[in-house]
């Protein structure tokens, strides 16, 4: 399962059990972690090339698809 998957399952998880509004107030409650994210996206994807990025992107649209 990759990330995003676990993420949306998760989710889903929330919602079915908490209901839409409760899952909400549940996130805003477990905060969103410190650091700079963009600061630390930008410095993982700075060794990416386009060709990897185009492939990984493929590999994730086929994954999607099965």
């Amino acid at each position: 399962m990759t990330p995003l998957e676990l993420r949306e399952r998760g989710y889903q998880a929330l919602v079915s059990q908490l209901g839409q509004i409760d899952t909400i107030r549940f996130l805003q409650q477990m905060g969103w972690g410190a650091g700079d994210y963009t600061q630390e996206r930008q410095e993982s994807l700075d060794t990416v090339t386009r060709e990897e990025f185009l492939q990984n992107l493929y590999e994730l649209r086929a994954r999607k698809a099965d």
